[in-house]
Formats: structure tokens, C-alpha cells, sequence
């Protein structure tokens, strides 16, 4: 039987899950931009895009994931998302490193949404609703907290660092 979309998992149930949904819109909306932006408004709207995913991966990480990374459940679904997470952040080193008026850019931009776009459905739609399914109200509530209050620490962090995986 397929999953309950986000929309059905009860509202007290649900903020960490519509944090992230909110973030992951925000990252639609961006990449969406970025795609129509003309070649010298890319790098300026890929670098906003690159410190919110880094900082949203980092928050993520520290609350949902690491609460999921304890329950054997759901460890090797924390898991293989942490290493898509990784992934996009070698798609960042990388692109640091090219030229965003290049045909070359453009390509590994292509590549690094569709793996991205990729991964935040695979959330919304298997993650989240697993996650809410063997997550008890106070857990839930905790990690709403604990990701409200990491997301704009790690966002100065972000800010302040280079492309790629910098996390201690």
C-alpha cells in the first residue's frame, strides 16, 4: 500500500516534515531560476541556491537524519540520503570550479538538479512519510525544534565557507 502524501500525516505530527517540504519549494523555486536566469545572473542565484541546500543538508542531518540513523528501521534510508547529500556536495566543488557562462557549467548544473530534484522526491515521498510512521509525537516535535534552530546557524556557516563538504 503506497505512503500517505505530507499532506495527510496529521498536522501535529507533521512540522519537521513541512520545514523540510518548505525548504525543498524554496530549492524548486531556485533551481527554476537559476535554469532561466541569463549567464550573468547565474552564479550570483547558484551560490544562494548552493548555501541553502548546504545549510538545509546540514540541519536535516542533524535533527531527522540523526534521529533516524538510532532506529534500525530507518538507518539505511538516513543513510543513503546522507550520501546523496555528499553527492550534491561534490556537484558544488565541482561547478566552484567551472565557469557559469560555460556550456560546460550549464551541463553539470543539468546533472547535479536532476540528482537533486531526484533525491527531495524520494524524500517527500518514501522518507518522510516512513519516518512519521515509527516517530512518536515528542520525537517529531524535538526535531522540528532541533532544525529551527540549526537551520540559521548553518546558514552564517554556509555563507562563510567554499563549495564542497567543509563540515567537521
Amino acid at each position: 500500500m503506497p505512503e500517505p502524501p505530507i499532506e495527510e500525516i496529521p498536522m501535529a505530527d507533521a512540522k519537521i516534515f513541512e520545514d523540510l517540504k518548505k525548504d525543498h519549494d524554496l530549492h524548486r523555486k531556485l533551481l527554476k531560476q537559476i535554469d532561466a536566469a541569463d549567464e550573468g545572473e547565474r552564479a550570483n542565484l547558484f551560490e544562494q541556491f548552493r548555501v541553502e541546500v548546504t545549510a538545509h543538508a546540514a540541519a536535516e542531518e542533524e535533527s531527522l537524519y540523526a534521529t533516524m540513523l538510532a532506529k534500525p528501521d530507518l538507518r539505511d534510508e538516513a543513510r543513503h540520503s546522507v550520501s546523496e547529500h555528499k553527492e550534491i556536495d561534490d556537484f558544488f566543488e565541482e561547478m566552484a570550479e567551472l565557469d557559469a557562462a560555460t556550456s560546460e557549467w550549464k551541463s553539470k548544473f543539468d546533472e547535479m538538479r536532476h540528482r537533486y530534484e531526484h533525491h527531495i522526491d524520494e524524500e517527500e515521498e518514501e522518507m518522510f512519510p516512513e519516518a512519521a510512521k515509527d516517530l512518536d509525537d515528542a520525537e517529531v516535535a524535538k526535531l522540528a525544534k532541533v532544525f529551527e534552530a540549526r537551520k540559521p546557524k548553518e546558514l552564517e556557516l554556509a555563507e562563510a565557507s567554499e563549495p564542497g563538504d567543509n563540515r567537521e
